[in-house]
């Protein structure tokens, strides 16, 4: 059995995560709804940030040596830590830009380099289709080649990467 499988999971296959990662949070956390329920006499004596937190639950997580997949989900992903600290899009964004979502970033390149080596999430996996002129295409597949990754790997990881709200087009 696998580091990762040793560890308790969450129904949806993630890593269960201590209680205390989102109620441990102070006044800095005032409009999380975890946080509302917790006294003053709870709140430790220096404030931590959001985004201290956030980073806190992920190197907790990072540490149990999860699958990749898994880390996104619980960190990143529509559901994780991140999104529901920083609720809304602005919020979420500004954090984009920050220090901290870059080492974010990081700890998801390195589960997906160790990913080489060890068993993938079990989450189930989509396709998708892509409409791409021919020479975007080819410059992919030389890129993929010049990197000695697939199209797949290569195009996950340009996926996972913030990009601006000015660079994609409006409807």
């Amino acid at each position: 059995m696998s580091e990762f499988q040793q560890h308790p999971t969450t129904p949806q296959g993630g890593i269960a995560i201590q209680p205390q990662s989102l109620t441990t949070a102070p006044q800095a956390f005032s409009q999380s709804p975890a946080s509302q329920s917790l006294t003053s006499s709870q709140a430790p004596a220096h404030p931590v940030t959001k985004r201290q937190e956030v980073c806190r639950v992920a190197a907790e997580m990072f540490r149990q040596s999860p699958d990749w997949v898994t880390f996104f989900r619980e960190v990143l992903g529509i559901t994780g830590v991140a999104r529901r600290v920083f609720s809304t899009p602005e919020e979420m964004e500004a954090f984009e830009k920050t220090g901290e979502y870059a080492e974010l970033q990081g700890m998801v390149a390195k589960l997906r380099e160790r990913s080489r080596y060890q068993s993938v999430s079990n989450e189930p996996t989509r396709v998708i289709t892509v409409r791409l002129p021919k020479s975007l295409h080819e410059s992919l597949k030389a890129e993929s080649h010049q990197r000695r990754a697939s199209m797949n790997q290569l195009c996950i990881s340009k996926l996972l990467q913030v990009i601006d709200n000015d660079l994609v087009p409006s409807d």
